[in-house]
């Protein structure tokens, strides 16, 4: 989800290295984390002019269609749950006194429910790792057909979980988990089908993501309705035709290549620019052959220039330039690290502190959404009260996070990183006080709060990871974080332990150590990011002087005033100063 609200489909090229390296131009982001052990078998991107409008239109309707019913449906863990205690699964690992008490969920059942989402959570983040690799090797459309059949797999064993010798649930629920991630990552590329719209269809993607954890709550809805007789091995049959409609979609319509990014399209052009003119017309001795030969070359380019323009939407990159150094600057913390290496980078505070801090966001959020109707019945002492805000809850996590997408980008595009990780700590210290607060009014709030909250965080995460870190390095780097993350919820039955056993159900002193932990690791990342991003502007203004003062007026030592028009362009020694700004900002801003 993070990456895709976030990450702009054009290439990010570093202007001081771009003539040292001369590879680096056609270097696009890559999702692998794991980098290439064997040569990837070489498929040219398809541009999006090279196919019809109408099928460019059908394949970002079905993607956004089966992300809503498939990528993220494992996180309406809240909603189904209860559906399962109501079918009493895993109540045989219930003590007899607890079932002649008749409790209303026992703890070992709460624990073995807690860990078939905690394995879902975990999963979902550490198959990042192979996802990449497969996506990079073999394209969007073997990794879109991985996912239908996972999702395949995970359905019929939660569907026949009751008859099957082994624990179907866990298996099954990690399954569905496992497919989400491959098919709305696959997506991603889809934002170059319209460049001019590529923030609108990357919202409607992870819009889609956030609001197919609702499928839970309608299937709830339906087996409430339906008093219990629409129960769990129904439904999952009837969600078979969700990875078969996936499936059918991969097949025969959507692309089996990424499509080109902007930056490769404009490095078409570039190139194709040059073609006009071939060695082996010299070979040519009739002269009016050879002119018609190139004047089809040029007609030939002229009109893929055309179709390039028109799907970008302007006739030179100017402003969108302006527009991405704009955002740079507001950061104040891009290209801290741009240029390091991975193991470079994962040693340096700027990587530990975010991964501390990820952790333990993660933990809480994942957390929460598992616990949060067993938490408010202890906090009311009323199990009514605890439904009614678990429902509201249900219906508030898909519709938050699709509110909210929008205004996210407005607040990381427009404010710095520093002030964007201070309100993250903010918000998530505030949920952690109300959370502790035995009234509605606090329950409701947090609520509230928190489906704001958790795009947000997952946003802000890899925004940050991807201006300090670079794209170079944003599929090792981010995901190791966001994999360290995932590994770490497997806590989560710890807590549920400590919650459990030495403080007799009340979850107070849990919530209260996570904040506690959050809030000095948060206090630390974000006065960390601030110095260094107050350093990192002063050494660029600093630069900025030096420049200004070594421009030559015009006529000074003989230079005419077409060679000063040169030097202000950014021809002449101008470019030379900010390569080698770049690359001695890269070298000390490591710690």
């Amino acid at each position: 989800m993070s990456l895709t609200e976030r990450l702009t489909t054009m290439e990010e090229y570093e202007p001081w290295s771009r003539e040292q390296s001369p590879d680096s131009r056609q270097r696009k982001m890559s999702f692998n984390p794991v980098g290439t052990w064997t040569p990837i078998p070489y498929e040219e991107p398809v541009g999006a002019f090279e196919v019809p409008k109408w099928r460019r239109l059908l394949q970002v309707f079905f993607a956004v269609i089966y992300c809503l019913l498939a990528a993220g449906v494992v996180f309406g863990y809240a909603a189904i749950k209860p559906v399962l205690i109501e079918e009493q699964v895993y109540r045989d690992y219930c003590t007899e006194k607890e079932l002649e008490d008749n409790v209303r969920v026992c703890y070992a059942q709460e624990l073995r429910l807690n860990l078939m989402f905690t394995v879902a959570a975990v999963s979902t983040n550490v198959v990042a790792l192979p996802v990449g690799t497969i996506l990079d090797r073999f394209g969007p459309r073997v990794s879109g057909i991985i996912g239908a059949i996972f999702i395949t797999i995970g359905s019929i064993l939660f569907a026949f979980s009751w008859q099957l010798p082994f624990d179907g649930y866990i298996a099954g629920y990690l399954f569905l988990a496992l497919g989400g991630p491959f098919i709305f990552i696959s997506s991603f590329q889809l934002s170059n089908t319209f460049p001019q719209y590529s923030g609108l269809i990357l919202a409607l993607l992870t819009g889609a993501f956030d609001t197919s954890s609702a499928i839970f709550l309608f299937y709830r809805l339906i087996y409430q309705a339906t008093s219990g007789t629409f129960w769990p091995k129904k439904f999952f049959l009837c969600y078979l035709i969700v990875p078969a409609y996936i499936l059918i979609v991969q097949v025969f319509v959507m692309p089996s290549t990424s499509y080109k990014t902007v930056g490769e399209l404009v490095t078409q052009v570039e190139e194709d620019a040059a073609t006009d003119i071939h060695d082996s017309d010299d070979e040519i001795e009739d002269e009016s052959i050879v002119q018609r030969l190139r004047e089809a070359r040029r007609v030939h380019r002229e009109s893929v220039v055309s179709e390039i323009t028109e799907l970008l939407g302007s006739k030179n990159a100017t402003d969108q330039t302006k527009k991405e150094e704009k955002m740079k600057n507001i950061s104040g913390v891009w290209g801290a690290l741009h240029g390091l290496s991975a193991a470079q980078q994962i040693r340096s505070p700027w990587f530990i502190l975010i991964t501390l801090f990820t952790v333990l966001q993660m933990t809480r959020i994942n957390y929460f959404v598992a616990t949060i109707r067993s938490q408010y019945t202890y906090l009311f002492g009323d199990y009514g009260k605890a439904v009614e805000i678990n429902n509201f809850f249900d219906v508030a996590l898909p519709l938050g996070g699709v509110i909210s997408v929008p205004f996210i980008g407005l607040v990381l595009d427009n404010t710095s990183t520093p002030f964007c990780l201070g309100l993250l700590v903010t918000i998530a210290t505030t949920i952690g006080v109300l959370g502790v607060i035995p009234q509605a009014w606090a329950a409701y709030a947090n609520v509230c709060l928190f489906v704001i909250y958790r795009p947000l965080y997952y946003t802000t995460v890899s925004d940050y990871a991807a201006k300090v870190f670079g794209f170079a390095t944003f599929g090792k780097v981010y995901g190791l974080i966001i994999c360290l993350a995932g590994l770490f919820n497997f806590s989560q039955s710890a807590l549920d332990a400590l919650t459990h056993k030495s403080f007799n159900n009340n979850p107070i002193p849990v919530n209260v150590i996570l904040l506690g932990l959050a809030l000095i690791i948060g206090v630390a990342l974000v006065g960390y990011v601030y110095k260094k991003s107050w350093t990192i502007q002063r050494e660029n203004m600093e630069e900025d002087a030096e420049g200004a003062r070594e421009v030559l007026m015009p006529g000074a030592n003989g230079v005419s005033v077409g060679d000063y028009g040169a030097i202000a362009n950014g021809n002449g020694a101008r470019s030379g100063r900010d390569e080698e700004r770049g690359r001695r900002q890269t070298m000390t801003r490591e710690y």
